[in-house]
């Protein structure tokens, strides 16, 4: 300990004496009188709380948590405030070898800190051991890192909600809309300059106004959970843009709140909701920025490295099934309950709707392999808070038995990369592709129909942030991913796109409105399919990566959404699919579609067509020319009753050249009405005379005959 600390409260500390405190809740808790310091660690053999002046600069005191209730280690300290920040220093043994590595030189964050404050300095001085030593990690660094590394922060969480309700959008009804808090608002017309990349700009009217025309129900919000940059992108210049490296799991990111108060993310969603919008948060409870054995010690690994992470069986070395460096230890008890208090207090406290589980097979892999009836997810299934909120997995890892699409338990829904790679496949005009696209426009059946799992379990989408964005899809055959500094090694190479003929930005007529129909037929498939529509943002008005199809390190105008020269008839465009799918019921439904008759009527909810009106027969089916698929659509055979409805569509997925289309006998004797044409996007409902009509070349056609 340095000579000018002391175990003893200073002098302009003397008013603040100190109580045994209580092992619960974790954190740090303000209960109007001061502050109770509770923190985990099972290996420890010392721990110090740091208080810092109120610039965050220096460490006035270092109080020892003498009082230890099994693993939890906590202490009081009456007259402490919100505003006031700490950390904390762990002693213990350094023995990579067993799997420990304390190091109280090195200040840690409180892994349930509820604020950030400061930045990180990139210093060899957060590393346990010495850089540069031959012994590597083995080696221990006595440097105090608390220069170069940011302070947590007493909060006082209460916020005035008033009459603030979660929407409560079913999941039937939800249209998703993955979007990042500083992409969606730097650049967007309107959002006030002092609050553009902020949760503030993400909740400012210009953003309301936008989703609430195009449909939106649900914003996914890229990773808004406090995160760290990777020291190789500063080390070029660069930032973590997408954020997937967390650090803090109960702290909004600082960079996106103007004085770093929780109260501004409290804002957004509490403004989002207002206009009847959801807040789904997507989380990284898979790994930490601490990265592998040659990572910073800046919290957990601190704390108590072989609690917090999966190691090897020699112990000195992490498993890397997130290709990030490290495995959060989800079957340590006190692991588990620390992200269940995360998610729950992001509910809670923070009001969101839901989560998005980045690489959520690692989150339930146990210790012969993923497992859905596994510690984490049995154990969000039953949570009373959790169990209520909208669940979404992302269902593969890069660990042994990593893709697990299909294999998540009710009441997840997935991240459907079957859809995106089959629809992009059909609409390029592969051979062969027709009965895959069939799939999946009823909802990839033969993925998620068990277990009681409902046609809207499948996340159906073409582009999300990584990978080519939809302007990209069709102007793009190979990525251009040289501003990463990687030689375009990094990102996905098989991006199933299709340039048009050009490659990047085109003035060619022929080639742009070639484009356009694409992005159309893309968007009508999405909006079209069983399961749940996503879109990402951008999409709807053509916004452009320059086929950099991975721009996770592009913090600038490349990776924003550019607003500038917005493509408003695609705008208009997509909010007509919106209307569409609200109107009709049969494009939303809960059960799956298996040509099965309805007991209402006997009639099936399903038919297959050829264009001549015949139904296809297995040769069919195998026939690699087959290009115009038809579909008649009309409520579940397993909707009940009283939820059923007379609703049927007729649609029509054309991948091939102008065709005769045979329509089936219009239901009730009405006629069918040709309510969308995606290659002729301008033209309002249009009556259909007799029974055969022309289909346009690469198009998406809906007729609509309903008995309303």
């Amino acid at each position: 300990m340095n000579a000018h600390l002391t175990t003893e409260l200073p002098t302009q500390l003397k008013d603040h004496p100190l109580a045994s405190g209580k092992p619960h809740p974790l954190g740090a808790t303000f209960d109007g009188q001061g502050v109770n310091f509770a923190v985990f660690s099972e290996h420890a053999e010392r721990v110090e709380l740091c208080l810092f002046s109120d610039d965050g600069r220096k460490e006035r005191a270092r109080i020892p948590l003498t009082e230890r209730d099994g693993d939890v280690w906590h202490v009081y300290v009456t007259g402490l405030h919100p505003g006031a920040k700490y950390g904390y220093r762990v002693h213990g043994p350094y023995a990579p070898q067993e799997g420990h590595r304390f190091n109280p030189n090195k200040l840690l964050l409180d892994p349930y800190a509820k604020r950030i404050f400061g930045k990180y300095r990139w210093s060899d001085a957060m590393m346990g051991y010495k850089v540069g030593s031959p012994r590597e990690d083995l080696s221990f660094d006595t440097r105090d890192s608390a220069f170069c590394v940011p302070r947590s922060m007493v909060v006082d969480p209460s916020f005035n909600w008033g009459s603030d309700a979660p929407p409560g959008i079913s999941r039937s009804d939800t249209v998703l809309y993955e979007a990042h808090a500083k992409g969606m608002t730097a650049r967007m017309p309107g959002v006030p300059h002092d609050v553009r990349g902020k949760f503030l700009g993400m909740c400012s009217e210009p953003v309301l106004d936008h989703l609430t025309k195009l449909g939106v129900t649900t914003v996914q919000l890229m990773p808004a959970q406090a995160f760290m940059d990777d020291h190789f992108l500063t080390e070029k210049g660069m930032r973590n843009y997408w954020g997937y490296n967390t650090i803090g799991f109960f702290a909004p990111e600082p960079r996106y709140m103007t004085d770093q108060g929780i109260w501004e993310f409290q804002t957004m969603v509490r403004r989002l909701h207002s206009a009847g919008i959801e807040v789904i948060l997507d989380v990284v409870y898979n790994h930490t920025a601490e990265g592998n054995q040659m990572g910073p010690t800046i919290c957990h690994r601190g704390f108590d490295n072989k609690s917090y992470y999966r190691l090897t069986k020699d112990k000195r070395f992490y498993l890397n099934d997130t290709g990030t460096g490290n495995v959060v230890n989800m079957q340590h008890p006190m692991v588990l309950r620390m992200m269940m208090d995360s998610l729950r207090y992001w509910v809670e406290v923070m009001h969101v709707d839901g989560f998005r589980f980045d690489l959520a097979t690692s989150l339930a892999r146990e210790n012969d392999g993923f497992d859905r009836g596994g510690g984490f997810l049995d154990a969000i299934r039953q949570d009373p808070v959790l169990s209520r909120v909208k669940l979404i997995a992302e269902p593969w890892d890069m660990g042994p038995g990593g893709y697990q699409l299909g294999a998540f338990p009710h009441p997840f829904l997935e991240f459907n990369d079957k859809f995106r790679d089959g629809v992009r496949k059909y609409w390029r005009g592969d051979t062969g592709m027709t009965p895959d696209f069939a799939k999946r426009i009823l909802g990839s059946a033969e993925q998620f129909d068990h277990s009681g799992r409902a046609a809207t379990t499948s996340i159906n989408f073409a582009t999300v942030h990584d990978g080519f964005c939809l302007e990209d899809v069709v102007s793009y055959n190979v990525k251009h991913n040289s501003a990463n500094g990687e030689d375009n090694r990094d990102g996905k190479d098989d991006n199933y796109s299709d340039n048009m003929g050009v490659e990047g930005p085109s003035d060619d007529p022929d080639i742009r409105a070639a484009r356009d129909q694409r992005k159309r037929n893309f968007l009508a498939t999405i909006f079209l399919s069983q399961g749940t529509p996503l879109l990402l943002a951008g999409d709807e008005i053509g916004n452009s990566q320059q086929g950099n199809n991975n721009t996770y390190g592009q913090d600038n105008e490349l990776g924003w959404v550019n607003w500038d020269k917005p493509d408003l008839a695609l705008l208009g465009f997509v909010q007509r699919l919106a209307a569409l799918r609200r109107k009709h019921s049969v494009l939303r439904q809960i059960r799956f579609l298996h040509s099965r008759q309805r007991d209402r009527d006997g009639i099936p909810d399903l038919f297959w067509r050829l264009p001549d009106g015949n139904t296809p027969l297995a040769s069919d089916w195998q026939n690699p020319d087959w290009k115009a698929l038809c579909v008649e659509v009309r409520t579940s055979s397993g909707t009940p009753e009283y939820a059923a409805s007379d609703d049927v569509l007729f649609l029509t997925f054309n991948a091939g050249d102008a065709t005769d289309v045979q329509l089936p006998p219009a239901f009730l004797g009405k006629a069918w009405e040709l309510v969308l044409n995606t290659a002729r996007p301008d033209d309002g409902t249009v009556c259909v005379t007799g029974q055969t009509t022309r289909i346009d070349a690469h198009s998406v056609c809906v007729f609509a005959c309903s008995a309303t």
